[in-house]
């Protein structure tokens, strides 16, 4: 399948943005060393790790220099490692589905005990964690790092396999997998030859990598463009919330870009079933009223929840804004859980104000292992995060803004060549060449 590539020319003031992207390796994290360390901590601490995401792993390298005789256990039966920030570049045609597929053996450190099988629940009482398998197995310290679970069964009629596939034309999802992204692409793909009636949709849960949406929206636009069936389509975005994205300032500005560009907006819609064959989609509003749209091409985003080994666990919130999701209840600000203090979480998997991103794993790795170390070593966890997020928000094939933000909802810009609220190519370098480059960094810890 043809795969559209950014412009390979490049005038004087583009190839200076990429100079100076190159100048920036702190950023890029792929020319950083780790940090000077100090005497690994001697311990005989059993340290299980649930998840072998960008989380799990991080702190598994991580722990693994700052301690000393510590026995350490990965568990997760995935053999694949996924970039997942990059399933909306597969998705909109940018890349290949290779550059989001790796090994996960390749990324975990020596000596650490990889147990191939899935977390089925927790006992924290008992300091064990139960696998599908029928194993438990014990730990003086614990980081949950299981991620979210889409949960596509609070959508009627909705079916994971068929998208892409001629059994539900125009049906995406950039979600669940790379299989995914690249069958979201062949939709488009089809979809953009012609032109139509696009549905894009917002659940009202948490959502990792809630800028996925957006920049779908975006891209399905520049597609059209692109293909020169804009003039015959329709782009309309059903938010099951009151806004589009949580973040006031960047919320009020994609509305405003949004209207300049013709893409329609509705609140308070919720995605409640599709017929694939009919190609009808129904949402609800929050008193009930049900109204079908029809769509010749609909991206579904998922309600989002903690896997059921953590909602069911004594380890979830029990009350509050993150109890109906079952989301890790951990203090907001060292990452360690407010009941079990030998329990840390990393990751989307935390019941925390915002922070599903892989830059917020970034920042928060080194303190969640810090912290740890901390606690091993009879001390308090005393390093905390302040809910860092980064969003690269794709406006359109070479252009982006980078978003950055924290638990206040406030821009926390980091570069001062970035003005946050204005597309740029920087930042769509930084997206499209630096950050998977960043993210393995990180994902080795070394940054």
């Amino acid at each position: 399948m043809k795969q559209n590539r950014p412009t390979s020319g490049m005038d004087s003031s583009r190839r200076r943005w990429l100079q100076a992207l190159t100048a920036a390796p702190v950023l890029a994290g792929a020319a950083a060393g780790p940090a000077p360390a100090r005497a690994a901590v001697k311990t005989s601490a059993r340290i299980v790790i649930a998840g072998s995401g960008l989380g799990g792993i991080a702190v598994a390298n991580r722990l693994s220099r700052m301690l000393d005789g510590a026995k350490i256990t990965i568990i997760d039966r995935k053999e694949e490692h996924n970039y997942q920030p990059g399933y909306t570049l597969v998705a909109t045609g940018v890349w290949p589905v290779e550059k989001v597929r790796d090994r996960n053996a390749d990324y975990q450190p020596a000596g650490v005990e990889w147990v191939k099988d899935m977390v089925a629940g927790f006992d924290p009482a008992a300091n064990t964690v139960v696998t599908a398998g029928g194993q438990r197995i014990p730990y003086d310290f614990l980081v949950v790092a299981t991620g979210v679970h889409l949960d596509f069964a609070q959508i009627e009629g909705m079916d994971v396999g068929a998208i892409g596939t001629d059994k539900a034309p125009g049906l995406a999802s950039v979600y669940p997998s790379p299989q995914a992204a690249q069958a979201t692409w062949a939709a488009m793909q089809a979809f953009t030859a012609k032109g139509g009636n696009a549905v894009m949709t917002l659940p009202a849960t948490p959502l990792k990598c809630a800028g996925a949406p957006l920049k779908m929206s975006f891209m399905l636009r520049d597609r059209l463009l692109k293909a020169g069936t804009l003039g015959n389509s329709k782009i309309s975005f059903q938010s099951a919330l009151g806004n589009v994205f949580g973040v006031k300032v960047v919320n009020d500005n994609v509305l405003e870009r949004w209207k300049s560009l013709g893409i329609d907006v509705e609140f308070s819609r919720k995605l409640a079933a599709i017929d694939i064959g009919a190609r009808r989609a129904t949402f609800v509003s929050p008193e009930g009223e049900k109204q079908e749209m029809p769509y010749d091409f609909i991206h579904v985003v998922p309600p989002m929840r903690a896997p059921d080994a953590v909602k069911n666990s004594e380890l979830a919130w029990k009350e509050g804004p993150f109890a109906a999701g079952g989301w890790l209840e951990v203090d907001k600000s060292t990452l360690q859980h407010r009941r079990y203090p030998n329990v840390f979480g990393i990751g989307d998997i935390n019941g925390t104000p915002r922070g599903k991103t892989a830059a917020t794993v970034k920042k928060s790795a080194p303190l969640v292992a810090h912290n740890l170390v901390e606690v091993i070593a009879g001390r308090q966890a005393d390093e905390t995060f302040d809910g860092y997020t980064s969003c690269p928000l794709i406006t359109r094939e070479g252009s982006a803004m980078l978003i950055e933000f924290d638990y206040e909802g406030r821009l926390t810009p980091s570069l001062p060549m970035i003005e946050p609220l204005n597309d740029s190519f920087f930042a769509w370098l930084m997206k499209y060449r630096m950050l998977k480059p960043a993210y393995m960094a990180v994902l080795k810890g070394r940054v």
